[in-house]
């Protein structure tokens, strides 16, 4: 890939697996995934951070596919294991990610597709064979798992076995997801080498902080469906988005775990700039590095951020609450 198009690729990263690798194929031969557990409503970061960054990679020429992985989100208790709402959910999610990444540009595949084959099972337990109980046991994090749920449920040390092999089966370059994929992308890149298989290239984003901050200062505290107040969702009105931003946590001059400035900085600006009240008047920000400069130095109040922050948001969350149900 040209620096140009590896810059658009990793823009809004939080790391690269490894860079020389990606610079080293082509953009229009290569083949990425990023895969979902529907779970319910879209989030901010379901529903509009992560169909973005997809949409940076079609608009590199990668040929992107997303897994909606039900049978994952089953194991995974999501929606009480109910496939059907399961399966709503993902529907919902599809809509979405088209609207936002553009209509026909992203391929979409159900995990319950792949599974049908048998050369997935036979691929899977080639994947088992050359990992142990205690690598799994490390994976367990991408499903927000301990090791003692899983001890009473044995489905979910298949979860990550499963996950690498929906890579390996789809012959991917490149796998895509938050940092908390990251034990899952590591576990195929160690498996792969010992199959003979080439690695895939792991690309790792940003976890968006709960609107409520995490309580302790060496803890992180990510925005979840299970804890409403924590999130924005898609079908949330205007009202309640300017409500939860109101009240989110948002110290005065830091930015490290705060929820405004994540919004600000991987869901506003990368589409638009945001224009803040200051004690100069107001003021359009295109980068985050501004805004953050600005913030920091007490330029910008809590307040002023927040009233921005919301406004913005109401305008980008308003363009798809209609492909939204308030549940499922």
């Amino acid at each position: 890939m040209d620096r140009q198009t590896v810059d658009l690729v990793t823009r809004g990263l939080v790391e690269v697996i490894r860079r020389e690798e990606l610079d080293s194929i082509e953009a229009g031969k290569a083949r990425a995934y990023i895969g979902f557990e529907p779970s319910g409503i879209p989030h901010l970061g379901t529903g509009l951070l992560w169909p973005g960054k997809i949409r940076d990679l079609v608009d590199a020429g990668i040929n992107t596919t997303v897994l909606l992985a039900d049978w994952h989100a089953m194991v995974n208790d999501k929606l009480g294991g109910d496939m059907e709402r399961i399966h709503r959910s993902g529907d919902v999610l599809k809509r979405v990610i088209e609207r936002r990444a553009g209509e026909g540009r992203v391929h979409f595949v159900w995990a319950s597709d792949l599974a049908r084959d048998d050369n997935y099972w036979s691929l899977l337990l080639s994947v088992a064979k050359r990992s142990s109980l205690s690598r799994i046991r490390r994976a367990l994090p991408i499903m927000g798992r301990s090791e003692e749920e899983a001890d009473r449920d044995f489905s979910k040390y298949i979860y990550p076995l499963m996950q690498v092999t929906d890579i390996f089966y789809m012959d991917l370059d490149i796998a895509m997801g938050g940092m908390d994929q990251r034990h899952a992308h590591m576990l195929a890149r160690d498996i792969a080498e010992k199959m003979g298989r080439k690695k895939p290239i792991s690309l790792h984003g940003p976890l968006l902080s709960s609107l409520t901050g995490s309580g302790r200062m060496d803890q992180f505290k990510k925005m979840s469906k299970s804890d409403p107040e924590s999130a924005i969702f898609l079908s949330d009105s205007e009202e309640a988005i300017r409500r939860k931003i109101s009240r989110a946590y948002c110290p005065q001059g830091t930015v490290q775990g705060n929820p405004v400035t994540d919004i600000a900085r991987y869901i506003i600006l990368p589409q638009a700039p945001l224009r803040v009240k200051t004690g100069n008047g107001e003021v359009e920000f295109k980068r985050f590095e501004d805004l953050e400069r600005s913030y920091v130095q007490g330029q910008i109040d809590p307040r002023s951020l927040k009233e921005a922050v919301a406004e913005a948001l109401e305008g980008q969350v308003s363009r798809y609450r209609d492909l939204v149900p308030e549940s499922l």
